[in-house]
């Protein structure tokens, strides 16, 4: 668990990195908040193609090597950022990191495999600890690295990327034995994205929870691509006050998510804890979207990672806790790739809605798409855990609240 969580932390502190400055990238090219959309979007949609693939292929050869596989894509996507000389290599960029992106879910397939139904909440709250550290570190270096130049960040999240690699390729051990990987032969069937969410979708169990994880990380992902436009047009903030409200996110986030969300867990279990959640980040979002003053920006914020750090892990979890071993590669990769095409037309719709409506427009949308996310886990019905192909019970899903 320390080797995956300090590989997600670099590879998030690269993500952080970038935030603040890609608008300002993009605007030597283009000025318009649809373009930075689509940038966002184009890494998204390869993504979504490809992660079933990387999920087939962890299941079948195991977590370690495709996992280096996604960190080296990973390297490359951001040098070529950096020297990007003209927008389309912006894209070409992103493209790659895309096809290669399956960074994430290979991580909490890693973290299903070596850790009970009952304590997944908690460990995939290291993934989120790991990605609010990234945002406290990873934004203030990429506004001081500005400075610089603003191809200086891609190129540091580059060589971190780089020695991501490094690190992962001697000490992360793999985590998916022999006898538990699947034998089935290759077909394209298997690692088609809109067929395996199709199948994904069919299952009872997971329906709910699925269309859920859209509506969140639909709104969260318009938030996050367009965070920085908001600011730029309502109080004229530059990358270095972003970094820091970044920052700030990122501390409640770690705090949350390795402190205190292990210990909610088992008091409250998944499904309460998502639903307060979300209900929490619903409020959040529509007081973006008229907030009058700057520095009202940190408690509403402060609000919005608390709930998302109460939502992330436990959906995960929920998820995750409906299928066998064999499937936790592939299932997670069909989450990827759903929250992949959230990435695509998440950003899009914040890009159109601020360009056409107003700039408040992705937020208070944002806040009706949670709101729908929120009714259907509070609708869809508690399901029991399957371990190793069979339905087994769950201290914290079962007896305390509920999956």
């Amino acid at each position: 668990m320390i080797f995956i969580f300090v590989t997600v932390f670099i590879d998030l502190l690269g993500v952080g990195i970038l935030i603040p400055i890609t608008p300002f990238i993009v605007r030597q090219f283009n000025t318009d908040a649809l373009t930075v959309a689509m940038l966002s979007a184009s890494y998204s949609l390869f993504q979504f193609a490809a992660a079933p693939l990387l999920g087939w292929l962890s299941d079948r050869y195991g977590r370690r090597p495709v996992l280096l596989l996604s960190l080296f894509g990973t390297a490359i996507g951001y040098f070529v950022f950096g020297a990007a000389g003209a927008l389309w290599l912006l894209f070409l960029a992103r493209i790659i990191d895309g096809i290669t992106g399956g960074n994430i879910s290979i991580a909490q397939a890693f973290i299903a495999d070596v850790t009970p139904p009952q304590d997944r909440s908690k460990a995939f709250g290291l993934i989120g600890a790991a990605f609010g550290l990234g945002f406290i570190i990873g934004p203030a270096l990429g506004g001081a690295l500005s400075n610089i130049s603003l191809s200086a960040p891609a190129y540091f999240a580059g060589a971190l990327a780089l020695a991501n690699v490094a690190l992962g390729y001697f000490i992360l051990p793999e985590s998916l034995p022999l006898e538990q990987r699947i034998r089935e032969p290759f077909t394209w069937a298997k690692v088609n994205p809109a067929s395996a969410l199709w199948d994904a979708l069919k299952r009872p169990n997971l329906t709910a929870l699925l269309f859920a994880l859209f509506g969140f990380n639909f709104a969260f992902s318009g938030l996050q691509n367009n965070f920085s436009l908001f600011t730029l047009e309502r109080f004229d903030w530059g990358p270095n006050q972003n970094a820091i409200l970044f920052s700030f996110v990122g501390v409640v986030g770690v705090i949350m998510q390795a402190a205190i969300v292990r210990r909610l867990v088992p008091r409250f279990g998944d499904r309460r804890l998502a639903v307060f959640g979300m209900g929490l980040q619903a409020v959040t979002y529509a007081l973006i979207a008229f907030i009058p003053q700057a520095w009202m920006l940190f408690p509403v914020l402060g609000a919005l990672s608390v709930g998302n750090s109460l939502t992330t892990p436990t959906l995960t979890s929920m998820v995750s806790n409906q299928v066998s071993h064999q499937e936790q590669g592939s299932i997670l990769g069909v989450t990827q790739s759903l929250n992949a095409l959230t990435r695509v037309f998440g950003p899009l719709w914040a890009g159109l809605v601020f360009d056409t409506i107003g700039i408040g427009a992705p937020y208070w949308t944002g806040a009706i798409f949670i709101a729908i996310a929120l009714a259907l886990v509070i609708g869809s019905k508690p399901a029991t855990p399957i371990v190793q192909g069979a339905p087994a019970r769950s201290a914290v899903g079962i007896q305390v609240a509920g999956k």
